[in-house]
């Protein structure tokens, strides 16, 4: 039986660790060769390297998403080895530790940490997005999916630029969706709640307990549940969906 992404040819950013890398693993296991695209360093090609060893198609590309020249590289090196670009998952982001802004209000939260969340978390996105879209349009379509956020939805205390940024992400999906749905370009964002991945370890290790009380199924999500959900949206099972903003976090939201 095919898999839900066969013979698609796959961009995930972020590709590397956690969501990303459950990402990548997921759609090879769906069919789909994969780039697996990171910061320079040893994560994309460690998933590559998990990619391969079980069966599946996929190569590492080093990219910094807030880049331009870089951006428009990947790209390429995914047209160059793959032909197409079917589907991409724009996954790169920072936290607010990030920046050095975590726990701080707006008043409080340095005008470098703010510009330098917004350069990765929403920019980032939608240059990719741009050079996503000008790969797709002449295969006359494709589906491209941006990590937002809990955050996207809802605020956050102490999280206030990261808040916004993630906000930036479903309006930005939104407008691209509109702009690009004649050209068959499907354009959705997928809110992670809590997930277990290096990204919530601090946060955890000081707060769990308050964390997990806002969280209906009382439980941290894992990378992999979020990566199904982007399979998903990247798969002709939501062929009529465009412009959505899929809440992944354990009935966070509806509380």
């Amino acid at each position: 039986m095919s898999g839900l992404l066969q013979g698609k040819s796959a961009l995930v950013t972020g590709g590397g660790s956690g969501i990303g890398r459950a990402t990548c693993l997921a759609m090879a296991g769906e069919g789909a060769r994969v780039t697996v695209a990171d910061l320079p360093g040893a994560g994309a090609a460690q998933t590559v390297a998990l990619i391969q060893a079980a069966g599946g198609q996929a190569q590492a590309v080093d990219c910094d998403v807030t880049r331009p020249d870089q951006v428009q590289a990947m790209v390429a090196a995914v047209l160059s080895a793959y032909g197409r670009l079917d589907c991409a998952y724009n996954n790169a982001g920072i936290a607010a530790m990030h920046v050095g802004a975590g726990g701080q209000r707006i008043g409080d939260i340095s005008q470098e940490a703010w510009s330098r969340m917004l350069e990765v978390n929403l920019t980032g996105v939608w240059l990719c997005m741009k050079h996503e879209i000008a790969a797709m349009e002449p295969l006359g379509g494709g589906s491209i999916v941006n990590t937002s956020s809990i955050a996207g939805l809802v605020g956050l205390p102490g999280s206030n630029a990261y808040v916004v940024a993630k906000h930036g992400v479903i309006g930005l999906t939104r407008a691209a969706a509109i702009d690009h749905a004649d050209r068959h370009i499907r354009v959705n964002a997928v809110c992670p709640g809590y997930v277990d991945t290096p990204m919530i370890t601090e946060a955890m290790a000081r707060r769990g307990d308050s964390i997990l009380s806002t969280v209906p199924m009382r439980r941290l999500g894992l990378a992999d549940e979020i990566a199904q959900a982007v399979v998903f949206l990247c798969s002709d099972r939501s062929v009529f969906m465009t412009g959505a903003a899929m809440p992944v976090d354990g009935g966070y939201t509806t509380v």
